[in-house]
């Protein structure tokens, strides 16, 4: 099969288009035909090196986690799905080796759920990872009705996906981005506030009471969450360890079907959906890796096989 993989750490010039065998199906597995793999920064992040004291890597490495495909057959004790199912994963495994920026790829049954209808191709591969991090992190929180909350990032893959989440939930949400995105995230039914200096204030005087959730997906931003979060608020960051000395939960997103499937019922019923900001093929990897490491586009960055 077609894939793209790298022999060692580095940048996106360790990528090669390569020839691999198709992946062996190990029981409670099902081999996909990728039809769309999103990318995102932990993908570029493991290349270079940043997760190698929590994760194996057995080379040549297939980068990628997010899928959208076809079921192309179905290993032993796997009867949750049958050959020609369309699927959506999260496709994390406990070591880093056969990921999804390939023709094809295995997946344990607990990373898949079936494909939304409502979404494109290149939406549903855009979906698994970003939206299963903002769902569980608010979940996780209790986020429901009444609450406000404050997403930080409100704009980027994971915030946006997280602020459509909110609302379902039932919650108000105000979110930081930069006033470019403001008029984006009003559409998904933000108040938006321009983050930098007199965030707090602003967040302040759109929540006089104070917030009762805060969702951090950036980092760096502890002093405000503390500053703007209502008595006996909650709080969480996938993207900053420290709010563990400050009564927060440090969050790291797990592949769950169940949760897959409750976002794959969010998008149907017209409550989330996935902004694509670019597309490309397999053998522009590097390219893509390149554009999402300058962190502009608004929206996912998807490869098509």
């Amino acid at each position: 099969m077609r894939a793209m993989a790298y022999e060692r750490y580095g940048g996106p010039e360790v990528l090669a288009e390569t020839r691999l065998p198709v992946p062996k199906v190990a029981p409670g597995e099902v081999l996909v035909r990728v039809r769309c793999a999103a990318v995102n920064p932990v993908d570029w992040k493991i290349m270079a090196g940043g997760l190698d004291g929590l994760m194996d890597a057995v080379y040549p490495v297939v980068p990628g986690w997010d899928v959208a495909g076809t079921v192309e057959m179905v290993g032993i004790d796997a009867p949750e799905f049958t050959a020609g199912d369309e699927v959506v994963g999260y496709a994390r495994k406990d070591w880093v080796h056969g990921g999804t920026f390939a023709e094809f790829v295995s997946v344990p049954v607990r990373c898949l759920a079936p494909k939304p209808a409502s979404l494109t191709w290149q939406q549903a591969a855009g979906l698994p990872l970003a939206g299963l991090t903002a769902y569980q992190l608010l979940t996780r929180l209790g986020t429901g009705e009444g609450d406000t909350v404050l997403v930080h990032g409100a704009a980027g893959g994971v915030g946006s996906l997280g602020v459509q989440i909110a609302r379902a939930l039932g919650a108000r949400v105000i979110g930081t981005a930069s006033p470019r995105n403001h008029d984006r995230l009003r559409a998904l039914g933000c108040e938006p506030v321009a983050y930098g200096d007199g965030l707090t204030e602003r967040v302040r005087a759109l929540a006089p009471e104070g917030t009762t959730v805060v969702a951090d997906f950036v980092g760096g931003v502890l002093d405000v969450t503390r500053a703007v979060l209502a008595k006996d608020g909650r709080h969480a960051s996938v993207a900053d360890h420290t709010v563990l000395g400050a009564d927060g939960q440090w969050m790291w997103v797990r592949p769950d079907a169940g949760d897959l499937a409750a976002l794959g019922r969010l998008a149907d019923t017209g409550r989330l959906t996935v902004t694509v900001a670019e597309t490309f093929p397999l053998s522009e990897l590097a390219a893509a890796f390149t554009l999402n490491q300058a962190g502009h586009t608004a929206g996912k960055i998807v490869i098509e096989i």
